[in-house]
């Protein structure tokens, strides 16, 4: 099991990318959406939080590009968004490689 070393090499990292991600953009830090796992069976996919929440006056939220911020091009760009998704690693939701 790869995932838990990672996670515990990684933590240094995985709290500055949190402590910035609350710093640029302010609570919540992690980004969690539901996701179809083995069988069908939904899971939380977790991910740091890379857009603002911005809606126009109707509610309605506003398009992708326009909510992304410099920092959470950065964050995407180098895959960091995702690294929380070795949590979802650790307890067998997922898998590092393949479906």
């Amino acid at each position: 099991m790869i995932a838990v070393p990672g996670l515990l090499l990684l933590s240094p990292l995985l709290t500055l990318i949190a402590l910035l991600v609350r710093w640029r953009l302010g609570p919540p830090v992690i980004f969690r959406h539901q996701r179809p796992g083995l069988q069908g069976k939904p899971f939380w996919l977790y991910k740091f939080r890379t857009m603002r929440e911005m809606r126009d006056p109707e509610g309605h939220l506003l398009p992708d590009d326009v909510r992304l911020t410099s920092f959470g091009h950065f964050l995407r760009s180098f895959s960091l968004d995702e690294l929380p998704e070795l949590v979802n690693v650790v307890r067998g939701e997922m898998s590092l490689v393949g479906p």
